[in-house]
Formats: C-alpha cells, sequence, structure tokens
C-alpha cells in the first residue's frame, strides 16, 4: 500500500493536508480550552473583580468636554460575593449521597473507576455541617470596599465634602449580604476621613426600608403579579434547558462511565460555579466539563435570568419604575441646588444604594442596556424580544456582565456650563465603563433632558410628571397587585391607560421562577 501511493503524489498530498488540518483542529480547540476562563462564564455567580473589565471593544466612549463637573452620582449596585444558601447547602449534601451511589453502582457493574476523577471517591461538601448560609464572605467584602476607594479616586471633588447622610445617602435592602455590602463600600470611600482605629475609619449611616414596603430595593419582593407570573412560567423555562441538560448529562455518563441523572448535572455545575467564586477552585466539578459545556450550562442560566428578570416580561422591569424615578428626581434636586448656588455640604451630591440582581437587572432593561439588534425599538412597540442566541453564536445578554457579585450601575450628572445645546448632562456606566444608550443617539453622555425622555421613564409620559408623581406608590400597587373585576368599567383616563400598557405583555413571554440572588 506505501508503495503504491509513492507513486500517486496527489494523493500524498491530500494525506498531508489532512493531517495538517486535523493537526490544526485539534490546535485550535486545544487553545480554545486553555484561554477559556470558567471563571468569567458562571453568569450571576462571577465575581466582579474577574469580569469587571469585559468591556465591548468596539465602542468608543464619548469625551467629556473640558469645563464639564460631575454634581451628584447615583450608584445601584447588587451585593459582593456571597456563601451558598442554607437550600442550596442541602443540595450539596445530597448531591454528596448520589456521588457515593453512582460510584458504588459502577463497581457492581464491574466497570473500571480509571477514568474517574479521585476527588469524585468520597467527595463531601465543603458546607457540610453549616447551619447559616447566603452571607456577605470575605472575597464580597473586598469588592465593595475596592469600590468604594475607586469611585472616591475617579471623582475626588464630587466626594471631598465631610461626611453627612443628607449629603451622601446610603440605602441598603434589609438582607444581610446587601446592607453588609454598603458597609464594605462606606469603609472604602471614607477611609482615611474619620478617627477610628488605624484605618482612621468614621461612622456612616446606612438606612434601610422594611422587606413589606420597599418599591424602590426589593420591588420584586412585593409585587404579586410578577411572582404569580414567575411560578406559573417556571415549568417553560426548565423544558427550554431540557435538551442542553440531557444532552451533557449523556456525555459526562459515557466520559466517566457514570449513570449520571439530569439533577446529578445541575448540582455539579452549581457545584462548579461555588467552587470557582467562592473557593477559587477551578479543577474540580467544573473540570468535569469541556468548555462547550461550560458555555451552553452558563447559556441556560442566562436564559432563566433573560425571562425571569430581564427583558422575556415587561413586568420583570416595569415594577422598577419607583427606582427610575427616585434616580431622576435626585438629579433634579441637584440641578435645582447647582441653578440656586447652595453652599457645598449643604445639599445631596450621592445616593447609594445596595441590593440584588433582582434590582440591578430591572434596573438595567430600564436603562435599554445589553439589548440584541433592534431590541429597543421592538420592547418600545411591546413586542416580545427573541432569547439570547445560542453558543457558539455571541450574544450581549451575559449574566456574567449584567449582574456579577458586586456589578453595578452608575448615573453620573455632570454640569457643562459653557455646553449651547444643554447645560446638564448623564454619563452612564456599567460596572464603571460607560456603556451607550441606544435611545441617545448611542452615546454613554446623554443630554439630561433627552435621558429623561429615553428612558423607559418617559414611555410613562413624563411631561404628565405632576400627576404621575404624586400616585406612582398606588399604581405600583395597582401594576402588581391582583384586583377584583371591576363592577363596572369606567371610561379609561391618561393615566389608566398608561399603567394598562405598563403591565401588559405578550402571550409568547416565557419566565421561569429563581431564587433571591
Amino acid at each position: 500500500m506505501l508503495t503504491t501511493v509513492r507513486h500517486f503524489p496527489a494523493v500524498q498530498a491530500m494525506l498531508a493536508l489532512l493531517l495538517l488540518l486535523l493537526f490544526s483542529s485539534f490546535y485550535a480547540h486545544s487553545i480554545d480550552h486553555e484561554s477559556f476562563d470558567v471563571r468569567q462564564h458562571l453568569s450571576t455567580v462571577s465575581r466582579y473583580g474577574v469580569v469587571k473589565d469585559i468591556v465591548d471593544n468596539s465602542y468608543v466612549p464619548a469625551h467629556i468636554p473640558d469645563g464639564c463637573t460631575p454634581i451628584h452620582l447615583n450608584l445601584v449596585a447588587r451585593h459582593g460575593t456571597r456563601a451558598p444558601t442554607k437550600k442550596r447547602m442541602r443540595e450539596m449534601d445530597r448531591l454528596a449521597t448520589s456521588l457515593q451511589a453512582l460510584i458504588a453502582d459502577a463497581k457492581e457493574r464491574n466497570v473500571s473507576l480509571d477514568k474517574v476523577p479521585g476527588w469524585l471517591l468520597g467527595w463531601t461538601s465543603p458546607w457540610k455541617g453549616k447551619v447559616k448560609g447566603g452571607e456577605l464572605i470575605v472575597k464580597g467584602e473586598g469588592e465593595l470596599y475596592d469600590l468604594g476607594i475607586r469611585i472616591r479616586e475617579t471623582y475626588p471633588n464630587l466626594l471631598r465634602d465631610e461626611y453627612h447622610p443628607d449629603v451622601y445617602a446610603i440605602k441598603a435592602t434589609q438582607v444581610p449580604r446587601a446592607s453588609a455590602s454598603a458597609v464594605a463600600f462606606a469603609m472604602g470611600l471614607f477611609s482615611g476621613r474619620g478617627s477610628l482605629g488605624p484605618g482612621k475609619h468614621r461612622a456612616f449611616a446606612v438606612a434601610t426600608e422594611s422587606r413589606a414596603s420597599d418599591i424602590l430595593l426589593r420591588f420584586h419582593d412585593i409585587c404579586q403579579n410578577y411572582k404569580n407570573y414567575r411560578e406559573s412560567e417556571e415549568p417553560a423555562v426548565e423544558k427550554l434547558k431540557e435538551p442542553i441538560f440531557d444532552e451533557i448529562t449523556s456525555a459526562l455518563s459515557r466520559r466517566y462511565e457514570l449513570n449520571f441523572t439530569r439533577q446529578d448535572i445541575s448540582s455539579l455545575w452549581f457545584l462548579c460555579k461555588q467552587e470557582a467564586s467562592v473557593l477559587d477552585i477551578t479543577y474540580q466539578a467544573c473540570g468535569l466539563f469541556n468548555s462547550t459545556e461550560l458555555a451552553l450550562l452558563e447559556w441556560t442560566d442566562d436564559l432563566e435570568l433573560f425571562v425571569l428578570k430581564g427583558y422575556g416580561k415587561s413586568l420583570n422591569y416595569r415594577m422598577g419604575l419607583p427606582l427610575l424615578q427616585d434616580v431622576v428626581e435626585s438629579m433634579e434636586l441637584a440641578i435645582k441646588a447647582k441653578e440656586e448656588s447652595l453652599p457645598s455640604g449643604s445639599y445631596e451630591k450621592a445616593r447609594f444604594r445596595f441590593a440584588h440582581a433582582e434590582t440591578v437587572i430591572p434596573f438595567s432593561c430600564l436603562l435599554g442596556l445589553f439589548l440584541e439588534g433592534s431590541g429597543y425599538n421592538r420592547i418600545q412597540k411591546e413586542e416580545p424580544l427573541e432569547l439570547p442566541p445560542k453558543p457558539p453564536k455571541k450574544r450581549t445578554w451575559r449574566g456574567s456582565v449584567v449582574a456579577p457579585f458586586g456589578g453595578n450601575n452608575m448615573l453620573v450628572l455632570y454640569s457643562c456650563p459653557s455646553d449651547k445645546s444643554s447645560k446638564y448632562y448623564v454619563h452612564v456606566l456599567h460596572n464603571e465603563h460607560p456603556v451607550p444608550l441606544l435611545g441617545c443617539d448611542n452615546t454613554d453622555f446623554c443630554p439630561f433632558e433627552v435621558f429623561k425622555v429615553t428612558t423607559v421613564f418617559l414611555w410613562v409620559l413624563w411631561s404628565n410628571e405632576r400627576i404621575l408623581r404624586p400616585h406612582l406608590k398606588h399604581d405600583y400597587h395597582a401594576l402588581c397587585n391582583v384586583k377584583e373585576p371591576p363592577l363596572q368599567k369606567p371610561a379609561p383616563s391618561k393615566l389608566s391607560l398608561l399603567f394598562g400598557w405598563l403591565s401588559s405583555s405578550s402571550s409568547g413571554d416565557v419566565e421561569s421562577h429563581g431564587a433571591d440572588l
């Protein structure tokens, strides 16, 4: 055969080309696997420091003109990296039991365990015996502490006044990891400005609202219509995810000759995320999957995030309108103070808010961030959006960027006295990087008046603000509470039509239930 081939140079060339293609394919796959940092693909379990600098390199940020100075800052941030909740820790205990049963079953079938990673044999949960969970961990404290320092360094003149709670307002939800994040942030923000301890810290106030009435930062927790819809649509989302988990379950069962179930794979994926994010371990649970499988698992999380807390249902983010109104009102007060030349230290210069993914994600949607293609126009027309594209296609909507631990949106109000077109601008930043507003000519430096009318807040008829504002709390409850059908149908007012539009959604929307993040 070899002699025959020598007489056919064309055949030799084809064989050489085939070998080259096979080698190139293998080499490319190896490079892809080596460059794949799983810590950047953990959806909302990603640590802030690992993903905060993932940006769209094709976007060129706006130039802030000379003479423009920041006069007010709004921050909406998620808490830092946390420990798994009690419910999830119990799941890890069940996983340990299941893995032991799988190993025992393999031995009964006389299957060699050579393919099984050694760590799986006798594995126990690192949280075994722990009775409390969900708390902010040391890594999470550092994320928010460092964020406070960076913000102070970025806006030194804005944050130079003596601390007063009416000048620098700090708010958090009553969930301990959120309020602890607020404390860590403020320690960094005001470090060296007090007299407490070696770090010269100072005391500060963190305001919280009852969980039962917090429509600014925990609107998702008290919106009954949202909770009802989420619960009813959970099976539909699980159905969307099933093919991926079935495919990966089969692949891992063949690879390691263990009879994994879909639930095993789901728990191993959760373990992978916790190990990589909380424990800095990427070679155990994450090592069971290849980069393609990890990308698909990430997509299932992002898919659920999209339909449950993002653009998949209009109610998901429209119930956050009170928060957006609070932000805009704070800017108006700052403009009023500037116009009246009030002395520095006599008016509010910043509002810092610390909450959850369920807060940051709807707020990002209200701003129109992370939309694909024509998504901005479609949500204005109340048209359903397409789901985030499945890997290997690229997508804008990634949980690790939209709302990682410590993820945040900053809206910085600037005064530009010499600007002839507008005296005040809003600088829009996500995770400390400028991001474009689609409704503001795709720029991150937006005239304040345009900002008011290009965010979803304009969709609630900003021109009718004198009517809207006194009734917003009432209308939030009208949007979120189950109502009995009226005895008679009254003539629709402008405001009732408005909030009827707010609560409407397409029948094709899909959503699922998820834990508080």
